[in-house]
């Protein structure tokens, strides 16, 4: 029975060494292109977060939020991607970002990175991580 109860605890009671490292997470930038020899400078936030909810929004998220979850599995994607680069993790990433995309006229390309924010006093500082090839877009129809 002790031997069990031992198995059994730190499923009650968490450890507080449950990450290896703590660090800043990735966040995704993405930006349109013209062209494939296009360098890209208007980036983007994808999928940034909402600055202000209600707190009927907040306890509807409680129970039912699937675009918070599939912004979690980019995020664990993309930490991934900076420890171990994979063409799944690059695929994945794209793939969404190209369903959620409208691209105006012109637009052919899409091009993604990773940057990781920390704090340095009071400023905020903005380090890319990674910049991933150029993907041609993907028009529904087409």
């Amino acid at each position: 029975m002790l031997k069990s109860l031992k198995f059994f605890a730190p499923v009650l009671i968490p450890s507080w060494r449950f990450f290896d490292t703590i660090a800043a997470s990735p966040r995704i930038e993405f930006a349109l292109l013209g062209a494939a020899d296009e360098t890209a400078a208007d980036w983007q936030e994808f999928r940034p977060r909402p600055q202000n909810l209600s707190f009927g929004t907040v306890l509807r998220r409680l129970f039912w939020n699937p675009n918070w979850n599939d912004t979690l599995f980019l995020t664990s994607c993309a930490e991934r991607l900076l420890e171990n680069p994979t063409e799944h993790s690059v695929t994945e990433i794209s793939t969404r970002i190209a369903a959620s995309l409208n691209p105006a006229e012109g637009d052919e390309f899409f091009q993604f990175r990773l940057v990781l924010i920390s704090r340095a006093g009071d400023d905020l500082q903005k380090e890319v991580a990674y910049i991933s090839p150029r993907q041609l877009m993907t028009r529904p129809g087409a």
